[in-house]
């Protein structure tokens, strides 16, 4: 793990879902290893130690198996961690079952005068280095997993999207029904709630009437004062702000709302199935909210089940659903069938060979 989950941390949030079910599901119980360690973090419930001391104290501690948390920029700040490859190495060897790599991210992209664009072929070597390590390896999307078979073509991986962090409630057609049309939400870590307010300022009048906007709600990240401004500029429009909130207070604004803003995308041209390592995007199908992008994005679809939209509200052109209730009872649909906790960890457990162990022990 970069960090010990506790904290406002999407990969962490995922990694404290995913331990959870193993201990439900299949009496697995999780250590968490971090590069960036502190005592004082709470785990919730699970031991936490530093990844610098399984070769230190910690040496002599065997593992059933290893789940490594991909992510470059979480263990280097150039997101070339090379030393990450010599620990991953000796924590193989600690390991009597497999090695499991959940690729949050592969590599950047970045244009010439960012460090990004210099050092992706350091960042492309680490993750082909990671994955011939791995006895499996799991990415967000079939995009991805093109991307990964490009480089360790003798891998096994599968596709499994990001999954929601702020719940996955039980919901019936008629509560999808009876939600107000002119709700909306933006939510997600501080950078993606600011850039998304910032777009949607420009798009907000241009939305049809019949979902014109009259509530916006917003949380998610820290408290930023930029937030705050763009808000206050949408005088016509009721913004209630709730940052670092809970999740289960997330998850009953998210029960009450249509429409989901989503502003993910830095360039237009990236595929939209990108989309699928982004929580606030899982958050938003969880709960049935469509998700509305700034621009026509291309079809997004796991072997085959294709996601209804992308919707868009762009400079000149918008599409929006005829029946909002309708569509955002097949997107929830689609979330538990391909995206779920429970869908995850399945995959993750077949990974592992958890299933057969579980089938062996009954």
């Amino acid at each position: 793990m970069p960090k010990v989950p506790g904290g406002l941390d999407g990969v962490g949030d995922y990694a404290l879902i995913v331990a959870s079910k193993l201990r439900q599901i299949y009496g697995h119980k999780s250590v968490f290893a971090a590069a960036e360690f502190d005592s004082r973090t709470s785990a919730d419930g699970f031991d936490a130690v530093s990844l610098n001391s399984l070769e230190g104290k910690e040496a002599g501690r065997k593992f059933d198996s290893v789940i490594l948390h991909c992510v470059n920029y979480g263990y280097q700040k150039r997101g070339v961690p090379l030393a990450l490859l010599g620990v991953l190495r000796k924590l193989r060897g600690k390991a009597s079952g497999s090695l499991l790599t959940i690729f949050h991210e592969l590599y950047a992209s970045a244009p010439p005068w960012r460090s990004a664009f210099w050092l992706r072929p350091l960042q492309i070597h680490i993750s082909r280095s990671i994955a011939e390590l791995s006895d499996a390896c799991i990415v967000s999307s079939e995009t991805a997993l093109a991307e990964l078979k490009h480089l360790a073509p003798d891998v096994r991986m599968s596709v499994h999207p990001v999954l929601s962090n702020f719940g996955e409630p039980s919901l019936s057609l008629d509560q999808f029904v009876r939600r107000d049309p002119h709700r909306w939400v933006i939510c997600g870590g501080t950078a993606l709630v600011e850039r998304s307010i910032r777009s949607f300022r420009t798009i907000a009048n241009r939305i049809p009437d019949v979902f014109a906007p009259r509530e916006l709600m917003l949380f998610g990240g820290s408290d930023n004062p930029t937030t705050r401004e763009m808000m206050a500029e949408l005088r016509n429009l009721r913004c209630d702000y709730h940052p670092q909130i809970e999740a289960r207070e997330a998850s009953r604004i998210l029960a009450t709302c249509s429409f989901a803003w989503v502003d993910y995308f830095h360039r237009a041209d990236v595929p939209t199935a990108a989309i699928l390592k982004s929580t606030s995007f899982a958050a938003a199908c969880a709960h049935g909210v469509i998700p509305v992008l700034p621009h026509r994005g291309s079809t997004i679809s796991l072997q085959g089940d294709e996601l209804p939209g992308p919707y868009f509200v762009g400079g000149v052109r918008s599409e929006l659903p005829e029946n909002p209730a309708k569509i955002a009872a097949e997107i929830y649909a689609w979330y538990e069938r391909n995206v779920s906790s429970d869908h995850l960890v399945e995959g993750i457990a077949r990974a592992l060979n958890l299933v057969a162990d579980a089938i062996i022990r009954q």
